[in-house]
Formats: C-alpha cells, sequence, structure tokens
C-alpha cells in the first residue's frame, strides 16, 4: 500500500485515466473528488461488500423460481395478490 499525504487541491492520478483530487479535509473526514472514464467502475468499499452480501443472499432462488412460487399450495398467486391489493384500496 501507499501511503502519501496531501492537501485540499492536491490530486493523486493512477494510471493515465484516474485522478484522485483532495476536495475538503476535517478533523474525521476527507473529501475526495474521483475522475475516471464511465468504464471505469468506483466503489466505496462498504457499498461493493453490501452488494455482493445482497447479491449471494438472493442467489439462492434466482428468477426461474418465481413461477413455481406462484403455484404454491396455499399461496394465491398473481391473480390473488393483485385482487387483495385492489380490494384493500377500495
Amino acid at each position: 500500500m501507499l501511503v502519501i499525504r496531501r492537501r485540499p487541491g492536491e490530486a493523486i492520478r493512477i494510471g493515465e485515466d484516474v485522478e484522485i483530487e483532495i476536495i475538503e479535509c476535517g478533523p474525521k473526514r476527507v473529501k475526495l473528488g474521483i475522475r475516471a472514464p464511465k468504464e471505469v467502475p468506483v466503489w466505496r468499499a462498504e457499498t461493493k461488500a453490501a452488494r455482493e452480501q445482497n447479491i449471494a443472499a438472493a442467489g439462492w432462488a434466482g428468477m426461474g423460481a418465481l413461477p413455481s412460487l406462484a403455484h404454491r399450495p396455499g399461496w394465491p398467486g398473481a391473480r390473488g395478490i393483485f385482487a387483495e391489493v385492489r380490494r384493500s384500496r377500495l
């Protein structure tokens, strides 16, 4: 890991296309500006971790399971659900 010090207004370049500029510094936060091409994904680490967890948790069913869920015993199915919604709005 490269560790360098920067002040507000200074920047760091990564390769030819990515620039990270220090916008402002506070006692507990640093505001960064990131310039990168659209094809370069820029994620906050915690956002990417949460996204991966959500994808893994949702992976058990997938879209192929939706028709079978609508025809389970005791399940009203799509028409029954929409009928309940319409009745509750009246």
